[in-house]
């Protein structure tokens, strides 16, 4: 399942990118703030999973 998380993480990482690009081209500031949210979160989750391989080791 691990492997699923991260795959779902970089998904939801790429959906921020795009929010936070969108906001910047329209000058939507808070469609910017949204997506550098959700890539933050998304950062947030995969550091997460990493420590959780760690701690298979």
């Amino acid at each position: 399942m691990g492997t699923q998380d991260k795959l779902r993480n970089a998904a939801e990482k790429a959906h921020g990118k795009a929010k936070e690009t969108a906001g910047r081209a329209t000058g939507d500031r808070v469609l910017e703030a949204e997506g550098r949210g959700k890539q933050m979160k998304s950062d947030l989750k995969q550091a997460a999973e990493k420590v959780k391989d760690v701690g298979k080791d």
